[in-house]
């Protein structure tokens, strides 16, 4: 009986080229068509998991977790300086969705920088910011702003502590003078105090006190007042 050879079936050759194309796991370096490269895991075609980028228009790298090709996870920034050309950190922390979420550190490039919690890449949450003329914020943020309760301490020693609205104080605060010896406490309206009681507070130990002690505030009772008032006036008619 005669013996049929059928011809072996042999794949096109953009099949292999095409199984060869999608990157899954562990690669070396990448190189885009812009000539960004990465470094790193891959899932699916996209980077996922550990791995580095770099960008060659700005030479900034990125290193650390990646989701389905976003920076997801815990993973730090870093920029060349313009003029050294060494390489400067200006953030690690956490990363949602390919922007600052979480906790973390972001240094600005006039020495300034912020700790505390991010969302969707702007200072929200509770943080502490250094600026550069010495003073201190830390306390809650909304929107890359100060908003909620925070104390702001000067480099003069002088501190407010109170409600903050959009960057500003806002809402019921203290605003103490050490060096004084005094406090003033009462309320803010964009930045503005618009009433309350300025008061000695350990004016004992401050290091430059006013001459005279301020008066103490006598509080009396609304109803009394009013009494005391009526009686002075039923008097003058007579």
């Amino acid at each position: 009986m005669p013996v049929i050879k059928h011809p072996r079936l042999i794949d096109p050759p953009f099949h292999e080229w095409d199984r060869k194309a999608q990157k899954c796991g562990l690669r070396h370096t990448v190189y885009a068509v812009n000539g960004d490269q990465y470094t790193g895991e891959w899932q699916d075609n996209l980077k996922h998991g550990k791995g580095t980028q770099i960008w060659k228009n700005t030479g900034a790298i990125y290193s650390g977790d990646w989701k389905f090709g976003k920076r997801d996870g815990y993973g730090s920034y870093s920029v060349p300086d313009p003029v050294t050309k060494e390489y400067r950190k200006m953030y690690t922390g956490w990363w949602q969705n390919d922007r600052r979420g979480g906790r973390g550190m972001y240094f600005y490039s006039n020495g300034e920088r912020y700790d505390g919690e991010w969302k969707k890449g702007l200072r929200s949450g509770w943080g502490k910011m250094h600026y550069k003329d010495g003073s201190v914020y830390e306390g809650q943020w909304l929107k890359d702003k100060p908003n909620g309760h925070g104390v702001l301490r000067l480099p003069n020693g002088n501190r407010y502590e109170g409600g903050w609205k959009e960057g500003k104080k806002h809402g019921p605060g203290k605003y103490f003078y050490p060096e004084k010896g005094q406090l003033l406490e009462g309320t803010w309206v964009a930045d503005i105090p618009k009433c309350g009681a300025l008061v000695d507070f350990e004016r004992d130990n401050a290091a430059a006190p006013t001459e005279f002690p301020l008066p103490e505030i006598e509080l009396h009772d609304p109803a009394a007042v009013l009494a005391e008032a009526r009686a002075m006036f039923d008097d003058s008619k007579n």
